[in-house]
């Protein structure tokens, strides 16, 4: 359970890193569209560290049983 977890914690961070990659390339050409990939950009990772957050305290109420 604890490796799922973790896998999609960094399927967030592609996420975030294909978001800021579409920001790039369209930000002179459609900016409502950079807008919204903007938005999932921080979405994904305000994900990111609430998953790693959760699995970490997770992990640690399993190993203290």
């Amino acid at each position: 359970m604890i490796k799922i977890l973790r896998y999609t914690e960094y399927l967030y961070l592609a996420v975030f890193v294909f978001s800021l990659h579409r920001v790039y390339t369209d930000w002179t050409s459609d900016r409502s569209s950079a807008y919204l990939f903007i938005f999932f950009a921080v979405v994904s990772l305000g994900m990111f560290f609430f998953r790693r957050n959760y699995r970490k305290r997770f992990q640690k109420r399993k190993n203290q049983q």
